[in-house]
């Protein structure tokens, strides 16, 4: 399997350089050069193995021979051992709808389920080949924590994560600054998550910087991420039809990077019987926006709501949708780009806003509506919701046979439960005492030079 950049710039690369690059040198974020096709034998095969071997079995077309199949499996097997359900990704009945639960990993969040495997894939690359890798990440809460869980006290790794200050929950701020490992470095800057990113994205385009201090992404970013988020849909669908290849199953899908939707539209290319994507945005809606008008427009202002991870202007992953929404035209995709950074936005012609209406549905929920959404699954359930999956049950309401992804555990977000419900919900054994914790943090300002110079201080041989 052959990895190219959206943007068209670079030669096609492997699966260990496409790790390792995480964003392409062009700028551009990181596809692979075909998609496997997945039959309805192989999906009936599949639809009853254990989450570890389905996993295998998905990530293998898209590793290739770059790592042996039986060193994948110990990978995978090990992701996954800190995880609390013996399914990791259980499928959960709550009333009229189904919920795929994925926080039962160590930080309580759906990123854990890719950034379990990415921190042991890194880890075995390092060993492999040898080198150094200085993690930097943008969270807007629950991808700073889980990759400094995946990776912290690991061996020729440094991780250095941006969060907005004040904009991620007590307890997403705790599970980061609460680490304390050598190897774990957090920075909370002041401005938005989408500052936070914007950093990130400049420090990589910065080539001979990101080579001097050899960068490297954990961000949804990185191809193996969006590889490792894919094998829940599989996984749920399988669940849910008993490999029936004539079932389809619709998903709601919280989002705000584009993400976790985006590894489901990949699932549904694989050949997966999906029947809507149903993209779940908060006020911050820029992506539903675009569904439903064909115009993807920056606002003035991200607003900070009760679902802060998904409190986002610009999604990273939305260019890989284009480029397969583009057949593949990276000149395409360039031209588009240059739009959004001249003048704020983007347009799709009709042919291509009729295929996006095809691909997804899109809905937006404000924040009264969040509460009412996770009061009344409760009244009528007794099932809890997080504030950002009770955004994607709001979502698919006219929907019947769906799945929604729930992304963190509520807990992570209890006083919006509070709000909600009158009463928290309980505590899992891996929030339990963290507000006790020692903890350390920097602040920032939310600028480029900024950080870059802290950079440069933290991996000068004398500091360390």
């Amino acid at each position: 399997m052959h990895y190219l950049s959206t943007r068209g710039g670079i030669a096609p690369i492997g699966f260990t350089d496409a790790v390792m690059m995480g964003l392409a040198s062009d700028g551009g974020l990181l596809v692979p050069a075909e998609i496997p096709q997945i039959d309805p034998p192989t999906l009936r095969a599949w639809s009853a193995l254990r989450f570890q071997d389905l996993a295998l079995e998905i990530m293998t077309p898209f590793v290739g021979n770059e790592i042996p199949r039986h060193e994948l499996k110990i990978l995978i097997e090990s992701a996954y051992s800190s995880f609390t359900h013996p399914e990791i990704t259980p499928v959960i009945n709550a009333g009229d709808f189904n919920i795929l639960e994925l926080f039962h990993g160590p930080t309580a969040a759906f990123k854990d389920v890719a950034l379990q495997f990415l921190g042991n894939l890194f880890e075995y690359l390092l060993a492999r080949d040898g080198g150094q890798l200085n993690i930097v990440g943008a969270t807007s809460g629950d991808t700073g924590s889980a990759a400094i869980d995946g990776v912290r006290g690991k061996s020729g790794i440094q991780i250095f994560i941006l969060h907005p200050k004040g904009r991620v929950s007590p307890i997403q701020e705790r599970q980061m600054t609460t680490v304390l490992d050598a190897n774990v470095h957090n920075i909370a800057v002041r401005g938005t998550f989408d500052d936070a990113q914007n950093i990130v994205k400049a420090l990589f385009n910065d080539l001979s910087f990101k080579s001097a201090y050899q960068l490297g992404a954990v961000n949804s970013i990185n191809w193996a991420r969006i590889l490792a988020q894919t094998v829940y849909y599989f996984y749920a669908w399988g669940r849910m039809t008993g490999g029936d290849s004539t079932q389809q199953i619709s998903f709601a899908v919280p989002t705000g990077n584009f993400g976790d939707v985006f590894a489901g539209y990949l699932a549904k290319r694989m050949g997966l019987p999906i029947d809507r994507l149903i993209i779940a945005t908060n006020r911050n809606d820029i992506l539903t926006r675009f569904v439903n008008t064909g115009i993807y427009a920056v606002g003035d202002t991200v607003y900070q709501t009760l679902s802060p991870a998904m409190d986002i202007q610009i999604a990273s992953n939305f260019e890989r949708y284009l480029y397969f929404l583009y057949d593949g035209d990276a000149s395409q995709i360039r031209a588009l780009l240059a739009d959004l950074q001249t003048t704020g936005q983007l347009t799709v012609d009709a042919a291509h806003q009729a295929q996006v209406r095809i691909d997804f549905d899109a809905k937006a929920a404000s924040d009264v509506e969040t509460l009412a959404q996770i009061q009344a699954t409760e009244a009528a359930s007794g099932y809890i919701l997080c504030p950002h999956t009770a955004v994607g049950v709001h979502a698919a309401q006219n929907q019947s046979n769906y799945v929604c992804l729930a992304t963190a555990h509520p807990a992570k977000f209890n006083d919006a439960v509070q709000n909600a419900i009158g009463r928290e919900a309980p505590l899992p054994l891996s929030l339990q005492g963290l507000m006790e914790k020692e903890s350390h943090c920097i602040e920032l300002a939310a600028t480029v030079d900024a950080v870059k110079a802290h950079l440069e201080e933290a991996l000068s041989p004398t500091t360390r």
